[in-house]
């Protein structure tokens, strides 16, 4: 968690801005250095429009975890392509969700979201407009962003960490309270390997970036853990890190977990 800002009386970072500004951009022209290229299904991804798989930004690929016909949560779903790659893998019979914040992003999965459902015969899929920490904000009819226990797969792809600190006991909480007894998780993102120092964290296109706010390895896991998740690992862990900076190693890793509830049973 950042630190108070102390004698010097500079003002913390804002994270929601510097991740608003930066993916906002992104969202209207190809940003490189965002996340980590990862390979996807090119069957998959063929009804997927170019400017939708051209400005997706992630480090592994949680998808490989959803069964037909899954209920599926995509946590910061940004240009759409995991939530459209989801619609196929879970069929007519299920349904995909995805959250965001960033206007241009929504703006961009939505406008695909129908061309993408000419292309595959059926139209399964929706973006909400919501800070994915607050999943039970109510909407104008009173009922939370996400109803309680009405998904089967939370997923996110390298999100986690734009997440203020202060939030995450919240994000994680909310996560639990939507999944559907029996439910899972599977959550491509970045960790560190040792304590990010304040200076770092305070460095807007290094926290936009999904360096500063990276969760370090094994609190990502006791995080899950602690929340009763069951079966919680690292599915998928690169061996060299994505990064280094000041002797910190960040590399992606995909984590999943089984919601502690019984129910039915995970993959």
């Amino acid at each position: 968690m950042i630190d108070d800002p102390g004698c010097c009386g500079s003002a913390p970072l804002d994270q929601t801005r510097a991740v608003e500004d930066r993916y906002g951009a992104a969202a209207q022209e190809l940003e490189t250095c965002l996340c980590t290229p990862v390979g996807f299904d090119a069957e998959l991804l063929k009804v997927i429009p170019e400017e939708v798989v051209e400005r997706d930004y992630g480090c592994g690929d949680p998808t490989r975890w959803v069964r037909s016909g899954d209920r599926v949560l995509d946590l910061g779903s940004g240009s759409g392509k995991n939530a459209f790659i989801c619609s196929q893998v879970v069929g007519a019979d299920g349904w995909v969700t995805g959250v965001d914040r960033n206007a241009s992003m929504l703006a961009l999965s939505r406008e695909a979201a129908a061309r993408v459902a000419e292309a595959v015969g059926y139209a399964n899929v929706r973006f909400l407009d919501g800070a994915i920490e607050a999943l039970d904000a109510p909407g104008s009819d009173g009922a939370p962003l996400v109803a309680d226990a009405s998904v089967d797969v939370v997923l996110s792809n390298c999100v986690l960490n734009l997440v203020n600190p202060s939030a995450r006991d919240r994000l994680l909480g909310n996560i639990q309270r939507v999944l559907a007894p029996g439910g899972r998780v599977a959550i491509s993102d970045i960790v560190c390997d040792r304590p990010v120092p304040r200076h770092l964290q305070e460095d807007p296109e290094l926290w936009s970036g999904c360096i500063s706010g990276a969760w370090q390895e094994e609190a990502f896991l006791e995080a899950f853990r602690q929340r009763g998740f069951q079966d919680v690992r690292y599915a998928d862990r690169s061996l060299d890190p994505w990064r280094e900076l000041e002797g910190i190693a960040f590399r992606a890793v995909t984590l999943v977990a089984t919601h502690p509830s019984a129910g039915r049973a995970c993959c």
